[in-house]
């Protein structure tokens, strides 16, 4: 595998894997995972049933069916996630020799992938803050640290009620204990760090830098110190106001295009509510009923439904055109108008480049890609496993597949630089993607 061999996995892997009594190349069991994970995922028992019989694997690396195994595949699997750590110390150094990788500017999010299975009694998988949006299934979350470009520094496998706060703290001790006191930018969305931990990172020595999105609601209390202030085009339809202050740097950002999609949003539903009071106003209907429907109108309508202050008649009272009233609350509504398009973002780095600072906050989006790639193109669902050990292998594989995944697009970069980018690496020409993933031998015609 072209891949494989550009990041030199087997001198990696060779020590730590060696051949069983019995004769068993695990390396070669561990590349026949990570190559279908990478080419054709689905779950071990598919692998064992069907892929490996209609693949070219056992021609490959010069073995029979007997690697594919399903007790082979999961014995595999148990010797490889006490290496997590010392791989990506291994493939940090690769690709900084290969693509001249830095890491010094640091993405970090998390998401949660779900099982439709039985709650168990013990173990990472509970239920939590689902991003999947199936709250109604039990589930791990998963901690990611990549750079803008996308390769991945670590990541953690977390119980399925971990909040997103309570990562950050241990995230920071793990990548320092594991790489060293750096100068690093940690760049991060609302809602994962707490003000505690910003303190830390700003009394730590070197400081620990850090870019985050902030609340809307410290908007609120910074918005007279920002009239003042002039607006600085970053890009296109993108301007920035900035604000020192208290040792911190806030970014105030407006752009034209979000302003004009939340908008049409905001515009959108509350149109929809408006409509569905009206419908409701003229209904028979008792007061249990109308807060029913109410109740399914606000899920609809979204924050749209604070735009509109809604009296419901007395617990004793009819349901009637005097008793039920609805009016738009105009003040809130202007409110809302002036604060869309616009986020605040706040860092301590009080001597940067706006433009910068925009940029590298805008490159969150490359770990919200890599997530998508684990559940889309590396399909790390459905796991069938029932052990957290095996959950946390198949993870690993996963990842070690979305590894060789970056290592090929980073490859790819060169013919891309002059194209939009795509949204998959599998949209690039196959002729560029299948040679680097299995070159032919030097005798091909």
């Amino acid at each position: 595998c072209g891949l494989w061999d550009l990041l030199q996995l087997d001198t990696f892997w060779q020590p730590r894997l060696p051949p069983s009594r019995k004769g068993t190349r695990w390396l070669n069991v561990l590349k026949t995972l990570a190559a279908y994970r990478l080419i054709d995922p689905g779950s071990e028992w598919r692998l064992h049933r069907h892929w490996f019989d209609h693949s070219a694997m056992g021609d490959l690396l010069g073995e029979d069916f007997a690697i594919a195994h399903s007790h082979t595949l999961y014995r595999c699997l148990d010797q490889l996630v006490v290496h997590k750590q010392a791989l990506f110390s291994y493939l940090q150094e690769r690709w900084r020799s290969l693509f001249d990788a830095r890491f010094d500017v640091l993405l970090y999010d998390l998401t949660s992938t779900y099982f439709e299975c039985d709650p168990p009694e013990h173990g990472k998988r509970t239920f939590g803050y689902s991003r999947d949006k199936r709250s109604d299934c039990v589930q791990v979350v998963i901690a990611l640290i990549v750079t803008p470009e996308g390769f991945p520094l670590a990541y953690e496998v977390l119980p399925g009620n971990t909040l997103d706060k309570q990562t950050l703290t241990d995230f920071l001790a793990k990548i320092e204990a594991q790489y060293g006191k750096a100068e690093r930018i940690w760049v991060m969305d609302r809602g994962i760090p707490t003000e505690a931990t910003l303190a830390l990172m700003r009394a730590s020595d070197p400081p620990v830098h850090y870019l985050v999105g902030t609340p809307k609601g410290r908007l609120s209390k910074l918005e007279k110190s920002f009239l003042t202030k002039p607006w600085t085009m970053v890009r296109e339809q993108v301007t920035v106001k900035l604000l020192d202050q208290d040792g911190e740097l806030y970014v105030l950002a407006l752009s034209a295009g979000r302003q004009d999609k939340e908008r049409a949003m905001r515009r959108r539903r509350l149109k929809r509510l408006w409509k569905r009071l009206h419908e409701l106003q003229r209904q028979t209907l008792s007061r249990d009923e109308l807060l029913l429907k109410l109740g399914a109108a606000k899920k609809d309508a979204g924050r749209a439904y604070g735009l509109v202050h809604i009296q419901v008649p007395a617990p004793d009272e009819p349901v009637t055109a005097a008793t039920f009233t609805f009016a738009l609350n105009r003040k809130k509504l202007r409110l809302t108008r002036r604060r869309e398009g616009r986020y605040l973002l706040r860092s301590n780095l009080t001597s940067d480049d706006p433009v910068q600072l925009w940029t590298w906050y805008i490159q969150l989006t490359e770990v919200e890609q890599a997530f998508k790639e684990l559940k889309g193109d590396l399909s790390v669902r459905p796991i069938y496993h029932q052990l957290d050990r095996r959950i946390e292998a198949h993870i690993f594989v996963a990842f070690l597949a979305y590894c060789l995944q970056v290592t090929l697009k980073a490859r790819l970069r060169p013919w891309r630089q002059d194209s939009p980018p795509a949204p998959s690496w599998r949209n690039s020409p196959p002729s560029r993607w299948s040679m680097s993933i299995c070159p032919p031998p030097m005798d091909a015609p």
